[in-house]
């Protein structure tokens, strides 16, 4: 099969940062399903994995977490899917990844694709839905519920893949006040698109800008880009007793101390705990990405595609890789079909 990866870590300019391979088809396991990749799309943590995670010497790593496919086979213990199923879902990182034509995944992380989508529609959502609804609902415990709520909830980087999806969620499924960040006019207008209640610039003091929207206390904050850079001022904007949930991986060490006076606490959201360690309630991404579906095909909720760069092929996801890196994506970027 047709699969793309890397022998080296490499600068995304490199030639072989990223290289066309083949490799033989698998065989799935009992809980797994064989998935023909149809869609793929590109997350920040890919360019990581690429950037850190050199592969044992003779041996090639397989990046790509987000798929959209048909299921080929399914192994001996699957009850949740047949051949023919098509799926969307965000993987592993513990398993060769879904920039290959055809993918292992266990059952419990993958789910139903939604029928009004096309697969490079799908394949824009599962991690990032996943992260989102996570962070929300499970780490800084939104109330899913449109009753009014008397918090405001902030949105670090909201033009991201990540910030796409919650402003949506938050919006269309809680009774917060949403407010998203963005510093071009472009990512604030797709922001407000989104559904944010309003937009601030966070390459400029926040605070004053938060405090002059006149909107309920900023009870819960979701930090998804320079969390190191932004958190004394988050801590300044929180509001007592109040909830900071970050994804990032900051380059300097936070200091927590500084929630102290507030009562306040910090939260971690890691989309792949549940997979990497096989929790006991690790069938909840399945479910969740079922209800992802379910609100999707019922106009609820929308793909946050925003750009396709052609097929799944070493040249294609390295213009990706490098819009990743520059920092200026906004939504998602996705790869469709086998060249």
């Amino acid at each position: 099969m047709k699969a793309v990866g890397y022998t080296k870590s490499l600068p995304i300019d490199d030639p072989n940062a990223l290289t066309d391979v083949e490799l033989p088809k698998p065989t799935p396991k009992p809980r797994d399903l064989l998935v023909a990749v149809k869609a793929v799309s590109v997350n920040p943590v890919d360019t990581k994995v690429r950037k850190r995670a050199a592969p044992p010497a003779g041996e090639t790593k397989i990046l790509g977490y987000d798929a959209a496919g048909v299921v080929e086979a399914v192994g001996s213990e699957v009850t949740l899917f047949k051949p023919g199923d098509e799926v969307f879902y965000a993987g592993s990182i513990q398993r060769p990844g879904t920039n290959a034509e055809f993918h292992l995944v266990d059952e419990r992380i993958v789910g139903h694709k939604p029928k009004t989508l096309n697969f490079a529609q799908a394949a824009a959502l599962p991690l990032t839905a996943i992260t989102a609804w996570e962070l929300l609902f499970d780490r800084l415990g939104a109330r899913p519920s449109k009753a009014f709520d008397p918090r405001t909830l902030l949105i670090i980087g909201g033009a991201g893949g990540v910030g796409s999806i919650l402003i949506q969620l938050a919006r269309r499924l809680t009774g917060l006040s949403i407010i998203a960040t963005a510093s071009r006019p472009e990512t604030q207008a797709w922001c407000r698109e989104l559904g944010a209640h309003a937009v601030i610039d966070h390459s400029q003091p926040m605070k004053p800008q938060v405090d002059a929207l006149g909107l309920p206390p900023v009870a819960l904050i979701a930090s998804l880009t320079n969390t190191d850079t932004h958190f004394t001022q988050l801590i300044d904007i929180l509001a007592p007793q109040g909830k900071i949930g970050l994804i990032d991986d900051p380059v300097q060490p936070l200091n927590p101390m500084l929630l102290k006076a507030k009562s306040a606490s910090l939260h971690w959201e890691a989309m792949f705990a549940r997979s990497t360690f096989e929790t006991a309630d690790m069938i909840a991404q399945h479910d969740l990405l079922d209800e992802v579906a379910g609100l999707i095909d019922a106009g609820v909720l929308r793909t946050t595609l925003d750009q396709t760069y052609g097929t799944i092929n070493a040249a294609n996801l390295k213009r990706a890789h490098a819009l990743i890196e520059s920092g200026k994506a906004k939504g998602k970027v996705v790869l469709e079909g086998w060249s």
